[in-house]
């Protein structure tokens, strides 16, 4: 063990010193520029390490931002610049998002730029005119007896989303070779795509999926943290160069043999899936990443049509603060795990910085470069997470806090648990359509995904 042992956080907690957690951001940052070697990260935080311990005050406790500096330090010194360029731009991004928050938190007049203000407008309209701007208010219509009504008027207002994009999507046929479908984690991709695709068919086109998924480097090409959990959530962790090479060749009406990749051994397997792309169909990439510039760099803006989704809910808890989508999509991903991939919900709770971390730096900025966004968000779909989840939140509540390495799992739980009690409960989802994109996380979907 080193020299120290305790380390000195931007919130004042001090946690214990884990020279892991410097080894992983090192690697992170290498990662972002194409480099793949772990030893030399360890190499180099061993460096920082041994800087830090030069400190002649024996029971010496750095900073977060001390130790950051000397991050930077080191890997100028051995000539990482463009890893030292990545790391800073990491670390001056996190710190725009804190000042971001904290001007929020002051209920400042400075719109963001990631959010889209015209399309959040006209959902906010809609949910003003139903009476389900505020948790009052959708409780007062629950309790009336109209839940039912509220499940048709929200299935109605996103298919008209969906039928706008589709109408988007014909209106340039003749100039597209492929359509993208993104947005954060659980923001209901995979149902809006099925839907898209059904509609499309009758008119005459056809969607190819070419699955990102395939192109995931190997394992132990991921970063990851002292905990053990991988960050699958970055576009890095994508062979981009690859993609790009067979979207390149697809477009130009070649055959590309799609590698599979193999989730069990966390790396990519012998067998190939051959492609081609006929003169009826488009290629569709249904990714978190689809609008990440890096991801179809190679192919002209002309030859794609760009959707994104998101859950844009505008209403209001009993505290007065909007509900925030993040959280809408943390529940469905939880009750999605449990249903589909017998995952622990606590698991996604502890995963979730990761995801959230990615998004707001390589999702939520290029929502500006979509041609179409489809609001996803039901209004009637917390009611019927409550029995699901409430109590998991409540335990979360209790566990985590004071866990000062657990600030953001509690942070989330706290929040949600407080929102949840408010809401009145709804046990009975029959009314649900079938073919719902709620279906796609609480389970009996009709569609096949």
């Amino acid at each position: 063990m080193g020299r120290i042992k305790s380390v000195i956080k931007r919130s004042g907690a001090v946690v214990p010193f884990t020279p892991d957690r410097i080894t992983n951001a090192i690697y992170r940052a290498a990662v972002e520029v194409g480099g793949r070697d772990r030893e030399l990260a360890k190499s180099l935080s061993q460096q920082v390490v041994e800087i830090l311990e030069r400190h002649p005050d024996p029971d010496y406790m750095p900073f977060i931002e001390e130790i950051q500096d000397v991050v930077e330090k080191v890997l100028i010194e051995n000539g990482h610049a463009r890893v030292a360029k990545a790391y800073i731009l990491y670390r001056n991004e996190r710190a725009n998002h804190r000042k971001q928050q904290e001007t929020l938190s002051t209920h400042s007049n400075q719109p963001s730029p990631n959010i889209p203000w015209a399309k959040i407008w006209h959902v906010l309209d809609w949910a003003v005119s139903h009476g389900v701007n505020t948790v009052e208010g959708l409780n007062h219509r629950i309790r009336a007896g109209e839940y039912s009504q509220i499940v048709t008027e929200s299935e109605a207002a996103y298919t008209v989303d969906v039928e706008n994009a589709v109408k988007g999507i014909l209106a340039r046929k003749n100039e597209l070779k492929m359509v993208l479908i993104t947005g954060p984690s659980s923001s209901g991709k995979t149902t809006t795509t099925i839907k898209i695709n059904q509609k499309l068919k009758e008119h005459g086109l056809k969607l190819v999926t070419l699955n990102v998924d395939n192109y995931f480097l190997n394992l132990d090409q991921h970063p990851k943290d002292e905990f053990g959990d991988y960050d699958f959530e970055t576009p890095h962790a994508l062979d981009l160069d690859l993609i790009n090479r067979h979207l390149t060749e697809l477009v130009a009406g070649n055959q590309v043999n799609v590698p599979f990749y193999d989730f069990k051994l966390g790396k990519r397997g012998p067998n190939v899936t051959p492609m081609t792309l006929k003169s009826d169909e488009l290629i569709l990439i249904d990714s978190l990443h689809g609008l990440f510039p890096g991801l179809t760099s190679d192919i002209s803006d002309n030859n794609k049509y760009k959707i994104f989704l998101e859950p844009l809910l505008q209403m209001k808890g009993a505290d007065g603060e909007y509900i925030h989508w993040t959280d809408i999509r943390l529940m469905r991903r939880m009750l999605r795990d449990e249903v589909y991939r017998a995952y622990d919900p606590r698991q996604t709770l502890e995963h979730w910085h990761y995801v959230r971390d990615s998004e707001m730096r390589h999702i939520i900025p290029n929502i500006i470069r979509a041609d179409e966004i489809i609001n996803s968000a039901m209004p009637y779909e917390l009611p019927i997470y409550i029995h699901r989840l409430l109590n998991h939140f409540l335990d979360w509540q209790k566990r985590y806090r004071g866990d000062p390495l657990r600030e953001d799992a509690y942070m989330r739980a706290n929040r949600v648990a407080e929102l949840l009690k408010t809401m009145q409960a709804v046990q009975d989802d029959s009314i649900i359509p079938s073919d719902s994109v709620v279906r796609e996380f609480i389970g009996g979907s009709s569609l096949k995904y």
